[in-house]
């Protein structure tokens, strides 16, 4: 089976530095890389999209509200259209600044409260989706297994790609669980490692109240600002290899726009 690996990278801005983007270009095989609204800057942006295009690493825009203060994990009050529009910005930026680093972008996945709205309200997954179509690129969609981005983007016509997290605690509805709540966040690399390798022999994920829900991958997220995300990735990379995984990028560059 083919696996991707994805991880939420240049999420710096100016001084400010977040993760470790060097060590992670290394394990993923894709990159979401902020647009400058929850993070990132136009050097961050382009020294990011250098470092993926180096290593073979698939990009993708990674939109979110524009609240550096709360790193997009707020929900910012905001029309759909307005939602259309910022994601579009967004996404137009960062396309932008690939241009001048030589680096293609492929597909979109929505960050933080933006994407966790949007794979509970269909009318903002819409919102997204229409930014994403307004492009003059052929841009796929990176999206949480079994939500309403999922179905808005394929209804849409656009390609999608299905996505499960390592590092991160399941809801019976096949929702998060909230940051704020105990457990939200895996931290042991080895207890991630053998969730997901239980998960990807039986398609079902364990929830957090006890059961478990199946889910579609295409790929496997290791947020890059997790403190453990360097061992969390090397570790998951070595136990796929093991159980016989191909891990490889959903797009490949000559594919991406």
């Amino acid at each position: 089976m083919r696996i991707d690996l994805n991880a939420d990278l240049g999420e710096s801005y100016g001084p400010w530095v977040m993760g470790q983007d060097a060590d992670m270009f290394r394990l993923v095989t894709s990159a979401n890389v902020a647009c400058g609204g929850h993070a990132g800057d136009p050097d961050v942006m382009f020294d990011t999209l250098r470092a993926a295009a180096e290593h073979g690493v698939s990009i993708g825009a990674h939109p979110g509200y524009p609240d550096r203060e709360g790193f997009g994990r707020r929900v910012i009050p905001m029309s759909a259209d307005a939602i259309t529009r910022m994601v579009a910005a967004q996404i137009g930026s960062l396309m932008g600044v690939a241009a001048l680093a030589g680096a293609d972008v492929g597909y979109v996945k929505p960050h933080g409260a933006l994407s966790n709205l949007s794979c509970e309200e269909p009318e903002i997954a819409a919102a997204v989706v229409r930014a994403i179509k307004g492009m003059e690129a052929d841009l796929g969609v990176l999206a949480i297994s079994g939500t309403a981005l999922e179905d808005a983007a394929r209804e849409a016509g656009l390609e999608v790609f299905s996505e499960v997290f390592a590092d991160r605690a399941y809801r019976a509805d096949g929702r998060l669980v909230p940051r704020s709540e105990e457990g939200a966040v895996i931290h042991d690399a080895r207890e991630a490692t053998r969730r997901l390798v239980d998960f990807l022999k039986t398609g079902k994920m364990p929830v957090k109240d006890g059961g478990d829900i199946s889910l579609n991958v295409d790929s496997i997220c290791v947020h890059g600002d997790n403190p453990s995300a360097v061992e969390t990735a090397r570790t998951i990379r070595a136990a796929l290899a093991t159980e016989g995984f191909t891990i490889a990028p959903f797009i490949a560059r000559d594919q991406q726009s």
